[in-house]
C-alpha cells in the first residue's frame, strides 16, 4: 500500500470525502496525535488506526461504507438477556451484587485490556502507548469514556472482567474497542451503554469497520455520506451528563459510588 498523503501538524486534516477507495478509506498520515487533532478527526468522521511504526506515524481513515449500531437495534441473544436479567435482579435485591457496570472509574485499565486483543491477521495491537496516552488525556478532558463490567468477590476483591471505551461528542458516541475476560462481558457493557445512550436520545454508535462480531449484535453498514450528515448534526447537540459512577439496567447513571464500592 502507498501512503503518500502527508499532513503537517499545523495543517487541517482533509475532509472524509477525500478518502481513497483502496486502501479502504485512507485519508492521510502525519505525526500529530494531540487531543486537538483527535477531536478534529472525529468531528470530520475520521479516526486513527494502524499501521504504525517506530517513528510514531499516525494513519487517518474514513471507510465507506461505515459500520454503525443504531441504539434501537441492538441484538441481544437469549443467553445474554438471561445474564442481564440476573444482574438486574441482584442489583435490586442485594447490597453487594456479583456484577456491577461502572462508568469512567478505570479508563486506562480498560484501554490497556483492549490493547491485549490482537486483531485477527495482525502481529501486534494497533493501540500503541502513544494512543493510550493521548486518549487518556482526552478522557481527562471529558470526551473519552469507559464502560466497565466489574465482578465483585468478597474473597478476591473487585475484578475488571470486561468493558469498552469510546468518544462522546454531543449526541454521538464513537465506539473504539471492547474486551472480555469472561463470556459476554463486553456485550453486557455494551447493553448498558446502549440503555444509557437511549436515555439521552443518542441514536447511533460508530463502529468504524465491518466485523462478523459487530454484525451479530445488530450493527449495519451505511454510506459514508449519510454517516457524516448524521454526526454533523448530532455533535452540535448538548453534551451528555457523563460522570464517574455506576449504571442501572434502565441506563440511569448514579454518581454515588458508595452504593457499590
Amino acid at each position: 500500500m502507498v501512503f503518500n498523503r502527508y499532513v503537517d501538524a499545523q495543517d487541517p486534516l482533509p475532509g472524509a470525502h477525500t478518502a481513497l477507495t483502496e486502501p479502504n478509506g485512507f485519508v492521510a498520515w502525519g505525526r500529530d496525535l494531540s487531543v486537538a487533532r483527535l477531536e478534529e478527526a472525529y468531528r470530520k468522521g475520521i479516526f486513527p488506526w494502524g499501521p504504525s511504526d517506530e517513528e510514531n506515524a499516525v494513519f487517518w481513515w474514513s471507510p465507506n461504507p461505515r459500520m454503525v449500531l443504531l441504539t434501537d437495534q441492538l441484538r441481544i441473544s437469549r443467553s445474554l438477556r438471561k445474564r442481564l436479567r440476573q444482574i438486574e435482579t441482584q442489583q435490586k435485591s442485594s447490597d453487594a451484587p456479583s456484577y456491577i457496570v461502572k462508568v469512567d472509574t478505570a479508563f486506562q485499565a480498560v484501554m490497556t485490556a483492549c490493547a491485549l486483543r490482537t486483531p485477527e491477521g495482525q502481529q501486534e495491537t494497533w493501540i500503541t502507548q502513544n494512543l493510550l496516552n493521548t486518549y487518556t488525556s482526552w478522557h481527562h478532558k471529558g470526551q473519552a469514556h469507559s464502560i466497565e463490567l466489574w465482578k465483585q468477590d468478597p474473597l478476591t476483591g473487585n475484578q475488571l472482567v470486561g468493558g469498552l471505551y469510546g468518544v462522546s461528542l454531543g449526541r454521538m458516541f464513537f465506539g473504539e474497542s471492547m474486551f472480555s475476560f469472561e463470556t459476554n462481558a463486553s456485550k453486557i457493557a455494551l447493553a448498558y451503554l446502549v440503555s444509557f445512550l437511549r436515555q439521552h436520545n443518542v441514536h447511533m454508535i460508530d463502529c468504524q469497520v465491518h466485523s462478523p462480531h459487530l454484525a451479530s449484535l445488530g450493527a449495519i453498514e451505511i454510506d459514508r455520506s449519510d454517516f457524516i450528515t448524521h454526526i454533523q448534526k448530532a455533535q452540535r447537540a448538548p453534551e451528555l451528563p457523563w460522570a464517574s459512577g455506576w449504571l442501572d439496567a434502565e441506563g440511569a447513571l448514579h454518581r454515588d459510588e458508595t452504593v457499590f464500592p
